[in-house]
């Protein structure tokens, strides 16, 4: 039987979950969660994991930090002037929000703490120094050719 090799484009089942059994994210009631391996298209160590299945197995996996989202980076949580949002916008305390860094980048963070002076915002993925366990069912895989 075929084994999930890198090029191919592979479809999974799966549940992610925190050290404390607690769900995350997954596709239960819903489509396969499609990828192409070798393409950094989901996280590096759940592509390791996909990598070598077949068609129909099952593995639970385990994924340190390192091998998710990245370690969370203090530098990421910074304070800016309220003066700086639109006008008449009142961020809340765990909105996200995107914005412009001052290279063009868009980058997406989350509302910490809003005063009338400043707002303190988070730039780290929520998952970010998380290690995450995953169920993984592989129930399809399509060859590149």
């Amino acid at each position: 039987m075929a084994q999930a090799k890198s090029g191919d484009f592979v479809h999974i089942h799966y549940t992610g979950k925190f050290d404390d059994a607690s769900v995350f994210d997954t596709s239960d009631g819903l489509d396969p969660l499609t990828f192409q391996l070798g393409k950094g298209q989901v996280v590096p160590g759940l592509e390791s994991a996909v990598t070598g299945m077949q068609v129909g197995e099952k593995k639970t996996v385990r994924i340190p930090s390192d091998e998710a989202y990245g370690p969370r980076l203090e530098q990421l949580v910074f304070t800016a002037p309220r003066e700086n949002l639109p006008p008449g916008y009142d961020p809340q305390e765990g909105e996200m929000l995107r914005l412009e860094t001052k290279d063009g980048r868009q980058m997406d963070v989350v509302v910490l703490l809003s005063d009338a002076e400043f707002v303190k915002m988070d730039g780290n993925h929520p998952l970010a120094g998380k290690d995450l366990t995953f169920d993984i069912e592989l129930v399809k895989i399509e060859t590149k050719e």
